[in-house]
């Protein structure tokens, strides 16, 4: 046990070093090392954010995309902070990747009209059926593939991530640049939209089976990747991400209005 900690000791004082080096004299060799030891971070983010993509979308433009947002929280770090390095790229490479996505338009308008077609359809389904359609009674009713459905389903979750963005982005265009914003402080009016929001998502959710609630909770509160959730499950990674797409498919009318709306 002594030895754990004796290593881990080093370790840590052998990582304030680079930090030293990179930060006092932009060290490249130890500017190198750092990416290399956080390179991870990057890997992971792009696996969670590519699950709601289209297929055609590169896990290496994914991945350049993260790596920038790395390379800017290796600079902009204050080592005085009382703050892991960790912690604070994490937000730094999931927004470059998010940016990145907006800007170059890899989720098109032609992605909320799947959704919107794909909503019309369920509604109509549904009214002939007089109960809530499954993805496979779907899929044969509009002559897709079982996988499009859940792919939809996924990039509808995603764009509305991405709206939520652009509205704050906008927001602080109109005027209020100046304004620093406070992502992690909500105003008295957001915390009770947001407190209402969770009540109502967590009695939905109660509505799912067992290993359905279970990944969603693995997914989105333990940050999970869907590889992560498999292997704790003993499942393959595709399995899961079929179980995490049914229980989005179940959640969709709740997660699409009442994201919107927030």
């Amino acid at each position: 046990m002594r030895e754990v900690i004796r290593v881990t000791e080093q370790g840590h004082a052998e990582e304030q070093l680079l930090w030293l080096r990179w930060i006092k004299d932009k060290d490249p060799e130890a500017g190198d090392l750092l990416i290399k030891k956080y390179k991870p971070l990057v890997s992971y983010h792009v696996q969670r954010i590519a699950v709601g993509l289209p297929k055609n979308v590169s896990r290496d433009d994914l991945t350049s995309l993260g790596m920038m947002g790395l390379f800017d929280a290796l600079n902009k770090f204050d080592i005085n902070r009382d703050l892991k390095f960790d912690t604070y790229a994490s937000f730094r490479v999931r927004g470059a990747i998010i940016d990145g996505l907006r800007k170059e338009d890899w989720l098109p308008r032609s992605a909320r009209e799947k959704a919107k077609k794909l909503d019309a359809q369920i509604e109509q389904l549904e009214q002939k059926l007089m109960r809530h359609a499954t993805p496979e009674e779907l899929a044969e009713h509009m002559n897709l593939p079982v996988e499009e459905i859940y792919q939809t389903v996924h990039e509808h979750f995603f764009s509305n991530v991405l709206s939520i963005n652009e509205q704050l982005d906008q927001e602080e265009a109109e005027g209020k640049s100046f304004v620093i914003r406070d992502d992690h402080t909500k105003t008295p009016e957001q915390q009770m939209v947001h407190t209402e929001l969770l009540g109502d998502l967590a009695e939905k959710i109660q509505k799912l089976n067992e290993k359905e609630q279970l990944v969603i909770s693995l997914f989105y509160t333990e940050e999970m990747t869907l590889t992560e959730i498999g292997e704790m499950l003993e499942l393959s990674t595709s399995r899961i991400s079929q179980i995490h797409s049914k229980a989005l498919f179940k959640l969709r009318k709740l997660l699409s209005s009442e994201m919107v709306n927030t």
